[in-house]
């Protein structure tokens, strides 16, 4: 019993979660450079956003940029999307983003969130979670958690939103 409940919570944990609409929550971040931002300042000349919530020492968040970034250019191209990430690593391993974003060549925008503000105000649980974000600035939905090949799965939303069809509520 005990082995079917946490295998219903894995799995249910990495699945696509369509989200109820609502804007970005407003937290004050950091840049790369110690800088503070508003995260109600993100956006992208109305078109679609990919906010990301990561950490250095998360495997999985890791290896869901690394996928992305091998198509990233193609997407940005095809569509205009922007991915933002959000650092949840504490003041123990933030000095490891900047190190870890310039040797991987990520090609993302970067911010920290030390305190974990925007963590707790996006009803962020676990890394790595992603949030789509349409043209307007609302949240029109999320995945917890990251398998191989799920990338390809959030691109063809991507692709939806970019060509202003909405996002299937199911």
């Amino acid at each position: 019993m005990k082995v079917t409940i946490v295998a219903i919570f894995f799995f249910a944990s990495m699945a696509f979660i369509p989200s109820d609409d609502h804007k970005i929550a407003s937290a004050t971040v950091k840049t790369l450079d110690g800088s503070s931002f508003n995260t109600e300042k993100i956006s992208n000349n109305g078109k679609p956003i990919i906010l990301s919530f990561w950490a250095t020492w998360c495997k999985n968040s890791v290896s869901q940029y690394d996928n992305i970034a091998e198509n990233y250019a193609d997407w940005q191209k095809e569509t205009g999307v922007k991915l933002v990430s959000i650092s949840t690593d504490d003041t123990r391993t933030s000095p490891k983003v900047a190190t870890m974003v310039k040797t991987k060549g990520w090609e993302y925008e970067f911010y920290l969130d030390i305190n974990q503000d925007f963590k707790r105000a996006m009803n962020v649980n676990n890394c790595p979670q992603t949030f789509l974000v349409d043209g307007e600035g609302n949240v029109v939905w999320q995945q917890a958690g990251y398998s191989e090949g799920t990338e390809e799965e959030l691109y063809a939303l991507i692709k939806k939103l970019a060509k202003g069809e909405k996002i299937d509520k199911k």
